[in-house]
């Protein structure tokens, strides 16, 4: 019986830490190709814009909890947009790296997540992206937003367990892509928000004012953190 339960953990152990082979070239052009379709289309953006939301307001979440804040709760709008609200210190380090870390994760998340494909660990990444989705359903304050991650959670569970490796490897490579091309957009947006006059309270405007250096500074931050990654993070995945 001990035995039984043993090697029925290693076969799970392997499964997700283990290596899966790389997919077919064409399957990571056409993945590329649809996060694109979902990126670039404004209506079409309109709505999947949502998940950059979770991963911008997940990476408020996250940072301002290692950076020893509490964290009271994230709500996430059906407008796309968010709020994440912590309590701590309400200047210094801690809140600096809290308010940078949301333009920053998408982009951020991609690049490890094509780190994990380009090591072949597709199934880890599904596993670990899903474990973040159900921490961060746990801190969800607002209906449409524990709707929003349960439905992204359910596809990445409803993937892992019942598609095949094909599909699995589809299906992660397309995330990562549009994590890490949809991580660029947004920098673009509020860049053109406030050049309109808008945006006033934005994370660049926060930061600004955390740290006397101009909000069009972190504003080239983002910029510059999200079209890194997107080039380090398109050498893992395109076959060379």
């Amino acid at each position: 019986m001990e035995s039984t339960a043993a090697t029925s953990l290693a076969t799970v152990w392997d499964e997700v830490f283990g290596s899966q082979p790389d997919p077919d070239t064409w399957v990571v052009v056409a993945t590329l190709v649809a996060a694109l379709a979902v990126i670039v289309p404004h209506p079409v953006w309109r709505l999947s814009r949502n998940a950059i939301t979770i991963a911008h307001e997940g990476g408020h979440g996250l940072v301002a909890l290692l950076t020893g804040r509490s964290l009271d709760g994230i709500r996430l709008h059906s407008d796309t947009s968010g709020l994440t609200v912590s309590r701590g210190k309400p200047t210094g380090p801690g809140m600096i790296l809290t308010a940078a870390a949301g333009y920053t994760a998408p982009p951020l998340l991609g690049l490890g997540g094509a780190a994990l494909l380009g090591a072949g660990h597709i199934t880890a990444l599904l596993w670990l992206a899903t474990l973040l989705l159900v921490a961060m359903l746990v801190m969800i304050r607002n209906a449409y937003g524990a709707l929003t991650v349960l439905v992204s959670g359910g596809t990445f569970v409803a993937v892992s367990w019942l598609a095949g490796p094909q599909v699995q490897a589809a299906f992660a490579y397309a995330v990562v892509w549009f994590l890490l091309l949809g991580g660029v957009r947004p920098a673009f947006e509020l860049q053109a928000k406030r050049r309109r006059g808008g945006a006033g309270d934005s994370d660049a405007d926060q930061l600004a004012r955390l740290t006397h250096a101009p909000a069009g500074l972190w504003l080239f931050l983002f910029h510059v953190v999200s079209l890194c990654a997107l080039m380090g993070g398109a050498k893992w995945l395109l076959p060379l």
